[in-house]
């Protein structure tokens, strides 16, 4: 976990240490929109509508989840989405697409993911306005695009903007980095077009006051797929009275463990920092009867796994109203 996150979600002795810094990241945060909005900056528009999927803070709310949903309603209702991301740390200038079989190191372990679960073109690159050219141009029948991610990439038009909010953590202590987990002011959640928070009914009533339209959002999961055979798929119950220790690379692996907890399971948690290589090293564990972890971390993990070694996918459970709005932003 970032050394600095345990000060992020409350006021601690750091906390007027960094907000010096913090005025000065708000200040270039707000200049830098301001130049896009009045033009200044130039801004690219595509042929097809955009919906970008993102979040004003750092670290796991759930975006992801949210955009496998959104793809899968989208084609639910006849349309072709394909999804653009930069990929981990900008996956190289040069704009790819991923698939299924695609190398994590290189592409990046939620964009090999997103690959294998939606069926839809994926493709990333650090400039996410040539990512979706290429992307329209590769698969012409493509006529509406998901952003994974991007929300400050201002430089792409979109039709629609989509925050994620962890229900937990909520805003944490309301600072812009470095002083606290905020890339944007809490007065950005008023510009979007809806806001989805992750779990927590209390934050979402808090944040109804100031947003658009906010809904609910929770994650679903009970079947866990064998990392060696894609196809042993199991239950909950497979784990009982086995020593299962828990993996999580992931922006908030907390939420995780406790999903893993009310199932039943009886685990010991290994938290490490988002997108970890992970190496057969971290996984050979003495004593454990097996290993779960989550869907994401698997892709990176399934060139070295055993038969002990299991991934838990999940899914989103949104508000239909969700998907309601996003129609009618779309003018379908």
């Amino acid at each position: 976990m970032h050394w600095l996150e345990r000060h992020w979600y409350g006021i601690t002795p750091l906390t007027p240490l960094l907000y010096l810094p913090s005025l000065v990241f708000r200040v270039a945060v707000a200049l830098r929109r301001a130049l896009y909005r009045a033009g200044i900056l130039p801004v690219a528009k595509l042929p097809v509508p955009v919906i970008v999927v993102g979040n004003i803070s750092v670290g796991g709310t759930g975006k992801t989840p949210v955009v496998l949903w959104l793809v899968t309603f989208l084609r639910e209702h006849g349309m072709q989405p394909g999804i653009v991301s930069r990929g981990y740390r900008g996956a190289g200038t040069v704009p790819q697409r991923v698939t299924s079989g695609s190398d994590p190191a290189i592409s990046g372990d939620e964009a090999v993911m997103l690959a294998q679960r939606c069926g839809a073109p994926v493709w990333i690159g650090a400039d996410r306005v040539a990512a979706a050219r290429a992307l329209l141009a590769a698969q012409p029948a493509c006529n509406v695009i998901v952003s994974d991610d991007g929300l400050q990439q201002y430089r792409l038009a979109r039709n629609i903007e989509i925050v994620v909010v962890d229900g937990a953590r909520g805003l944490g202590n309301t600072h812009l980095l470095p002083a606290g987990p905020l890339r944007e002011p809490p007065a950005r959640l008023t510009s979007v077009d809806a806001i989805v928070v992750n779990i927590s009914e209390s934050a979402r009533i808090g944040i109804q006051a100031t947003a658009p339209a906010a809904f609910a959002m929770t994650l679903a999961g009970r079947e866990f797929h064998n990392l060696l055979h894609p196809g042993h798929h199991v239950g909950p119950e497979h784990f009982a009275a086995r020593r299962v220790h828990a993996f999580a690379g992931i922006g908030n692996p907390e939420r995780f463990f406790g999903h893993l907890r009310r199932l039943g399971l009886s685990i010991t948690p290994h938290p490490f920092p988002d997108h970890h290589a992970f190496t057969a090293a971290d996984l050979a564990l003495a004593g454990a009867d097996c290993v779960v972890m989550t869907e994401k971390d698997a892709v990176k993990c399934r060139r070295f796994a055993n038969e002990n070694h299991w991934a838990l996918p999940v899914a989103a459970n949104v508000d239909p109203a969700f998907g309601e709005l996003v129609l009618r932003k779309l003018g379908k």
